[in-house]
């Protein structure tokens, strides 16, 4: 059993806290994550849409890489920009 345990966000907030003015946690974090506490240890992290959305968009972009470097070196094919809009 772990006597400490690490904590992936710079702000905290606790339960009570969080469900007494949720809107204003979400304000105060903006883009940052807040972990939510539960008797001193994290049991939610919480984050804006805006962050989420752009978390979503960074892993897309992470999957599309590993798509780019998988194909890197194939089979090319030499095509003229005037075939592509005819």
């Amino acid at each position: 059993m772990s006597i400490t345990q690490t904590i992936f966000a710079r702000n905290t907030v606790s339960m009570t806290d969080l469900r007494r003015d949720p809107s204003g946690v979400i304000e105060v974090a903006n883009l940052s994550p807040v972990a939510v506490l539960n008797h001193n240890k994290p049991a939610a992290y919480l984050i804006s849409a805006a962050a989420y959305e752009d978390m979503l968009d960074q892993l897309e972009d992470a999957a599309l890489a590993k798509v780019v470097k998988a194909r890197a070196g194939g089979k090319t094919v030499q095509v003229k920009l005037e075939d592509l809009y005819p």
